[in-house]
């Protein structure tokens, strides 16, 4: 192994589950999968941390597998958070720079970012990182990166992408308990994003919506840029609890009727028979279509909601980009199609070195797209296998500032 080898880890710390990648990153910033797992998670709530103990088991669970397949001791990683307390806020900034002549620095672009976020934020919030939509200079608008014009006065447009304080602080309380340092908090859509669009796709106008357990996230991206980010606090495992109710049984047997027999398309008539051992259990296909289309509707028509908020309903030229583990729900593409008036289409992972089956799935997509972002920023670790480093925290430039620059 070459010692100036670096490895990146993303941590994705769902309500149902735990998933970690970790992956090499060469010379040539080439990504090679060498490690993941998965295991069931406790003690979260609708992405938010309600006990302590569970989360950290989880996480120390699922690093333990991926440093055994990989080889690396693993102190770090980015790391997913979630949770209806996630919001945006648009903002506006204007300073003077000086004298007509005057070129513009890094250091104008940084004043005019404090300008534009001061006072902005409630003090129980944390700015997760702040997205340029766009500046103006001297009046003259539509500049992505006036580093190096000349100007006197600098004008900002920008997102916040904010979280509440305490689930920041408790996420990174149990990793710390898990024996691991947060690299960066990025949320969930937003990694999802990362590892199943095209710069073109976010260029024309797009929405990714992470369809997990507990929650349906939705990021909207136009001109290259974030430009909205929201969550609704329901997800896959409602429709689970629901026919958990509707038909009697318990959860687990739910589970299995939700994940061999429904389709969101609900054109299916024959009745459901499921074996269990050497019994039978029939149930009414058309008791089972009411429960399911019920919620479904009301989770869509929320996500929907959020799309009305952010102005982007029946305005993305590229549809939607279904992932989460609820996109494998049969069916779903047609069903969402019509509630929401877009395309639709199940987002599709990338090719990469080592990469498996197994994890080239929708759920994995948060994870992968962690591990994407960490592999950019300058907290990628150089590191000989089995040898722990101290962990460096980039704190030159927000990830999401480096996720979406443009060439």
């Amino acid at each position: 192994m070459d010692e100036v080898s670096r490895y990146v880890v993303g941590l994705d710390v769902g309500t149902e589950n735990v998933r970690a990648v970790v992956a090499t990153v060469n010379k040539d910033k080439k990504l090679t999968v060498v490690g993941y797992n998965e295991t069931k998670n406790s003690g979260m709530r609708k992405g938010i941390v309600a006990n302590l103990a569970g989360p950290a088991e989880a996480i120390d669970k699922a690093l333990g597998e991926v440093e055994r397949m990989s080889g690396y001791e693993i102190n770090s990683a980015t790391i997913s958070i979630n949770g209806a307390q996630i919001l945006t806020t648009k903002v506006e900034g204007m300073i003077a720079v000086g004298m007509p002549d005057h070129e513009i620095t890094y250091d104008d672009l940084d004043r005019v970012k404090q300008v534009a976020i001061t006072g902005r934020i409630p003090a129980n919030m944390d700015i997760l990182d702040v997205v340029p939509l766009g500046y103006a200079l001297d009046e003259q608008g539509g500049i992505k990166d006036p580093v190096g014009m000349v100007g006197s006065r600098l004008e900002m447009k920008a997102s916040i992408i904010t979280a509440l304080s305490p689930n920041c602080n408790n996420l990174k309380k149990v990793a710390e308990m898990a024996k691991v340092s947060t690299e960066m908090m990025v949320p969930s859509v937003v990694a999802s994003a990362k590892a199943v669009l095209s710069e073109k796709q976010m260029e024309n106008g797009v929405a990714v919506v992470d369809f997990g357990a507990a929650t349906t996230s939705v990021a909207i991206f136009e001109e290259g840029d974030l430009q909205y980010v929201g969550v609704v606090p329901a997800g896959s495992n409602n429709i689970t609890n629901d026919l958990a109710i509707f038909l009697k049984v318990n959860t687990e047997i739910a589970e299995e009727i939700k994940k061999r027999y429904v389709n969101a398309e609900f054109s299916e008539s024959k009745n459901i028979v499921l074996k269990i051992g050497r019994d039978e259990m029939h149930f009414d296909r058309k008791e089972v279509d009411e429960a399911v289309e019920a919620r479904l509707n009301e989770i869509f028509e929320k996500v929907r909601k959020e799309l009305k908020k952010a102005g982007f309903d029946r305005r993305l030229p590229e549809g939607i980009v279904l992932t989460g583990g609820g996109a494998k729900l049969r069916g779903i593409e047609s069903f969402v199609k019509e509630a929401l008036e877009a395309s639709v289409k199940i987002g599709q992972i990338g090719e990469y070195a080592g990469i498996a089956d197994t994890i080239k799935k929708p759920e994995y997509a948060t994870a992968i797209g962690l591990m994407m972002i960490a592999s950019e920023s300058e907290g990628a670790k150089n590191t000989l296998k089995n040898k722990k480093k101290k962990v460096k925290k980039d704190k030159k430039e927000g990830f999401l500032k480096k996720f979406f620059k443009k060439f």
